[in-house]
């Protein structure tokens, strides 16, 4: 947060640019940058063009985001057996978003899926501890 803070401050220095014309002789300060990833001054724009690339890529269909959370009772369990449990995991997971999918009574149909295993916060850590 600190860094976020004094992000395109003097606290992280800067640079003058200046016109060498001398009738004009404009002058500039601009400010270093942060460039930490969370910073919206830093990557605002980078996440907006990256996020548009993205949506360039859809189908033109319906989108649904879903999550599957292990129980925290499990996760040192799978903290020492990982390939095991994230295998089962994901199959379970899978396989319950299919089968939810094709009930009428929820949309009916076949679907795709895209999977994403986390198993790190932004922070680095591994998710194992009880929130």
């Amino acid at each position: 947060m600190n860094a976020i803070e004094r992000c395109r401050t003097a606290a992280l220095g800067g640079h003058v640019a200046r016109c060498e014309n001398e009738a004009c002789a404009h002058t500039v300060v601009a400010y270093n940058s942060c460039r930490n990833r969370h910073c919206p001054k830093c990557q605002g724009a980078a996440a907006r063009r990256w996020l548009a690339e993205r949506e360039a890529e859809l189908l033109p269909v319906g989108y649904f985001h879903v999550v599957y959370t292990l129980p925290a009772q499990l996760r040192d369990i799978a903290y020492q057996n990982k390939r095991v449990i994230y295998h089962l995991l994901m199959k379970a997971s899978a396989e319950a978003t299919l089968t939810i999918a094709a009930d009428p009574k929820h949309l009916g149909a076949r679907t795709g899926i895209v999977a994403v295993l986390h198993t790190w916060g932004s922070a680095l850590t591994h998710h194992r501890t009880c929130t």
